[in-house]
């Protein structure tokens, strides 16, 4: 390691101190189930503020590719619709949710429908919530700064996400986020900063793209754009978001805490949009996955690259403690412990903490299968929006439940239809571009079955 790496190394290892250090505060003795698995119930509006906004931004190095590729683009499909579908998750969800008083998406899904249901909404969710990608663009971001190999650094990153989370749980989660929150934004304004006082000023920089990178609709066709806006309403179903409202301290937090996370989102992808842009201008021709540490390593002097480089590690790691532990939850709580004789059941903590071990194992092995974040995104709001979409909501708002059978019957059908077509699309690529039946994209023969099953069942049809 040169003078240099070194200077930028300082910072990185008080992070990593700072980060344990934290996290292994948080620890309680004896923490019952809602304070090991929800902070007690009682986090403040800042609280949840920090953990909601800095869990959202795991895919940051994605973020930036995205933007690489694609230009200003990419905030119609990773910016513009998530702010819609979180202002109305924060008006008609967040509070029901509070005073609902689950634990967890499963759990509500068991107590409104049945056993099938349940356990077949924690399967979804396990898959949903893998750490997998964000532990292996933990370890892209190791090997660029510290020169590892990637199994070593994959590994790595996997024990930093579970770690001090075994210990303290939910709490180790939220009082970690609050550091992580301050260096996120931190390590972005200072990138910027510097951009603009030693090259030239965002205005110069539009100026500087070309027609893709400066179209709202980019590359991106009518389909695409269609789906990717309503891939944002996995706001409604996202795990992240059900775990912190039933968190909060009232529901009226939970409410004006995702009014304000929004604020800070909006302020977070300027930043992120920014910085992409002028990586595409003064990078022609880079890896676009690493487009904000190349950036990085342009424009910044020593040590304050190393303050940048926290700001991407806080940026995952965020999203790596909290999606590790929301899937071991899934594997512990949702799933084995509901399946326990109830008179022998085993402590739901302990359960978890079984969970966390075999997320982190699962992790491992499916890190270096990950495809592109962006892809994976992309993938994933197909596949599991359609089927947990109008049961999740329809288990919170009265008018849009089903009964039971309709709702299993829309979960695992609407999952196949989407998981068969994109088998066929993958079984069947052109230029490594899928070639789905017909030219569909899987979301809508999938959502489209989800709608059918749903109006059946409403008018009391033969699905019932």
């Amino acid at each position: 390691m040169n003078s240099s790496s070194l200077w930028d190394g300082i910072p990185v290892l008080i992070y990593l101190a700072l980060l344990f250090w934290i996290g292994f505060k948080a620890w309680r003795k004896d923490a019952g189930e809602d304070e090991y698995l929800l902070s007690g119930r009682a986090l403040t509006v800042p609280a949840f503020v920090a953990t909601l906004v800095s869990t959202w931004y795991g895919g940051i190095l994605g973020i930036g590719e995205f933007v690489y590729r694609a230009g200003i683009s990419a905030w119609m499909v990773v910016g513009l619709p998530y702010y819609v579908f979180a202002l109305l998750f924060a008006l008609f969800l967040a509070a029901r949710i509070r005073k609902a008083e689950n634990v967890s998406i499963p759990d509500m899904m068991y107590r409104v429908y049945d056993r099938k249901v349940g356990a077949l909404s924690g399967s979804f969710i396990v898959i949903m919530t893998s750490p997998a990608p964000y532990i292996l663009m933990l370890a892209v971001l190791l090997r660029f700064f510290f020169n590892f190999s990637l199994i070593p650094a994959i590994i790595l990153s996997a024990v930093f996400s579970i770690a001090y989370v075994y210990w303290g749980g939910f709490r180790s989660v939220v009082q970690t986020d609050k550091l992580q929150f301050v260096f996120m934004f931190g390590g972005f304004l200072l990138l910027l900063f510097y951009l603009i006082g030693t090259t030239f000023p965002p205005t110069e920089l539009f100026k500087q793209l070309d027609d893709l990178h400066a179209s709202l609709k980019g590359n991106l066709s009518w389909q695409n754009i269609f789906v990717w806006f309503f891939i944002a309403s996995w706001t409604f179903i996202d795990p992240g978001f059900h775990q912190r409202c039933a968190a909060a301290k009232t529901p009226s937090v939970a409410r004006r805490g995702i009014l304000i996370s929004i604020l800070f989102w909006f302020v977070f992808d300027t930043l992120t949009i920014l910085s992409g842009l002028y990586a595409f201008v003064l990078l022609p021709g880079i890896e676009p996955l690493m487009a904000y540490p190349a950036l990085a390593n342009l424009i910044l002097p020593p040590f304050i690259r190393g303050i940048f480089f926290v700001g991407l590690f806080a940026t995952i790691m965020s999203t790596i403690d909290s999606y590790t532990f929301l899937s071991s939850m899934s594997i512990g709580r949702d799933l084995l412990w509901e399946f326990c004789d109830k008179k022998k059941r085993p402590d739901s903590n302990s359960l978890v903490k079984t969970g966390l071990i075999a997320t982190g194992i699962i992790a491992v092995v499916m890190a270096a299968l990950m495809p592109s974040i962006v892809e994976l995104w992309y993938n994933l709001g197909s596949l599991f929006i359609p089927p947990l979409l109008i049961p999740i909501l329809g288990a919170y708002i009265r008018p849009l439940r089903l009964k039971t059978k309709s709702a299993f019957v829309l979960m695992a059908g609407s999952f196949l239809i989407g998981l068969a077509m994109f088998i066929s699309g993958y079984l069947n690529q052109v230029n490594g571009t899928p070639q789905f039946p017909l030219g569909v994209e899987p979301f809508f023969p999938a959502i489209t079955f989800s709608i059918i099953v749903f109006l059946l069942g409403k008018k009391g049809g033969t699905i019932e």
